[in-house]
């Protein structure tokens, strides 16, 4: 096959919509709103959808991995904004090294889990 690939955009769910877009919002995603009960979040040419629509095993196996340029910057960003002060549900876990990199971790308010990581350069 022969094509140009220009993105890539998961969709997830969301227990409590506007909650979960004011997080998104919070976290600096850029929102745009498509219908009622979909939206567009993006950054640097990165995006995913969300919707209003909660299924629990489905959020709860919902696994994003964003690649960043420092985690342990994204990490003290990530602290500064409180997201677990002003989110119940949301939940910070530090940096851990593998061999492969680093990362940490978020979950959302309604349980996706994202993973922000830095691969070791080779």
């Amino acid at each position: 096959m022969e094509h140009k690939v220009r993105s890539i955009r998961p969709f997830i769910g969301a227990k409590d919509f506007e909650l979960s877009r004011s997080f998104y919002r919070d976290l600096g995603f850029h929102e745009n709103v498509i219908t009622p009960d979909m939206s567009v979040f993006t950054t640097e040419g990165m995006a995913f959808y969300l919707q209003d629509a909660y299924v629990k095993d489905w959020v709860d196996n919902t696994m994003i991995f964003l690649e960043v340029d420092d985690v342990d910057r994204y990490w003290q960003e990530l602290l500064a904004l409180n997201l677990t002060a002003k989110y119940r549900d949301a939940k910070l876990t530090p940096i851990r090294t593998d061999y492969w990199g680093k990362e940490c971790f978020l979950h959302d308010p309604s349980g996706i889990l994202w993973h922000f990581g830095e691969f070791f350069k080779s």
